[in-house]
């Protein structure tokens, strides 16, 4: 992270010259840039986008989740839709479904969450 366009300069070079010692070439045309603020003014080679994916997470520049939010419960009714006749079997145990639920579906929701920015109608809707 930079705050100015000369630290994004100094820290994009740094990560250049480090990726090149363990073989590795950085494109910076290639480089996608995202500011919570308006970059129009840097001279800086690289795409500026209004949002990118990091650790299956959509992240946008005004750090707003609820779209993702969101899709990570339409998610998790696809997942409980997959193991709904587990569920309605009455051969398997209560405390067995428990566990499956916990393995199955809360992983669904919770992937990516450490990234997520929740706000009170975020954390009403999980």
């Amino acid at each position: 992270m930079a705050e100015s366009e000369e630290g994004l300069k100094s820290l994009l070079m740094n990560v250049k010259e480090e990726s090149k010692k363990v073989g590795l070439k950085l494109n910076i045309q290639k480089t996608k840039i995202m500011a919570s603020s308006s970059i129009t003014s840097w001279q800086i080679d690289g795409e500026t986008v209004p949002d990118f994916i990091w650790g299956g997470s959509k992240i946008t520049a005004d750090g707003d989740c609820s779209h993702e939010i969101k899709r990570r419960l339409l998610l998790e009714r696809k997942a409980t839709t997959n193991v709904n006749s587990i569920f309605k079997s009455r051969d398997i145990t209560l405390p067995t479904k428990v566990r499956l639920v916990k393995a199955m579906v809360f992983p669904v929701v919770m992937y990516g969450c450490e990234y997520w920015t929740v706000n009170r109608l975020s954390a009403e809707e999980l």
